[in-house]
């Protein structure tokens, strides 16, 4: 067993790399002692509810890094630099393609896509309103920008699986920089400053 962490946050990341790896269903408890390194009465002090408390301070976890890294940053940065911070962000997050996404992995357990049907919705919804409504404010019109949006989030996460399904990660980078060319090339040539 590893040294037991001590830092909360630290060991819901960890926890959060098993489900990312192996799935909500497929992490047992016996991963968890052994990558946090604390037993199971340490882990159900600090998880009362046991794996589904875990899972739901994993997804909060990972929330809050997207709401700080992406979403505030579409709603109040200029367009340009949203796109950039955006694609930076999420290249750092995703480890330029080799770490998968936790909201997609959730949903291709069905089971698991039941239980947490509400974190995961409003977690893709707020991210598609998020650079839906930076678009707008850049002068894209309401529709093209909704497809826009939808359509940049599904090339991240579609990108995110044919890179680790054909193990290239530079395809990863390589998509992500064709889509934030694409996003920028939408831009109408006066966009609005960022919202003060």
């Amino acid at each position: 067993m590893n040294t037991p962490l001590t830092d909360h946050d630290e060991t819901v990341a960890r926890i959060g790399e098993l489900f990312r790896t192996h799935g909500y269903a497929g992490t047992s408890l016996s991963q968890i002692t052994q990558a946090t390194g604390k037993g199971k009465g340490s882990l159900y002090h600090f998880f009362p509810g046991g794996k589904h408390d875990m899972a739901e301070q994993v997804l909060a976890q990972v929330e809050a890094w997207f709401a700080t890294n992406v979403f505030d940053i579409l709603d109040a940065a200029a367009p340009d630099d949203a796109i950039a911070r955006m694609f930076a962000a999420i290249t750092q997050w995703y480890q330029e393609g080799r770490r998968g996404s936790l909201f997609a992995a959730f949903t291709q357990e069905a089971a698991t896509r039941t239980l947490f049907a509400r974190r995961i919705d409003v977690f893709f919804r707020r991210w598609v309103i998020a650079l839906r409504n930076m678009l707008r404010r850049a002068g894209v019109t309401g529709g093209q920008a909704t497809y826009l949006a939808e359509d940049t989030i599904a090339a991240i996460h579609g990108a995110l699986m044919l890179a680790q399904g054909l193990d290239t990660p530079r395809l990863f980078t390589r998509m992500m920089d064709r889509a934030a060319a694409t996003l920028r090339d939408a831009l109408p040539h006066r966009a609005q400053p960022a919202r003060r």
